[in-house]
């Protein structure tokens, strides 16, 4: 899995922080997404999708890799 978020969508809402903290943060001076994790082991596999579903934006793209 690997993913790429599109920072002029983020609304800075913040719901893929609070589902997947080891995945994702947001930058202190405007709550932009940040990926910490590109790409996230396999046991944040399930909490990223769900990070990225939740997404108000959809600036959030998981894409598989084999």
């Amino acid at each position: 899995m690997k993913i790429t978020v599109d920072e002029e969508k983020c609304c800075g809402a913040g719901q893929c922080v609070l589902i997947a903290p080891e995945v994702f943060d947001q930058r202190d001076e405007d709550g932009i997404v940040v990926v910490l994790e590109p790409e996230p082991p396999h046991d944040q596999h399930a909490l990223t999708r769900e990070a990225a579903a939740v997404c108000p934006a959809a600036a959030i793209q998981v894409h598989d890799t084999p």
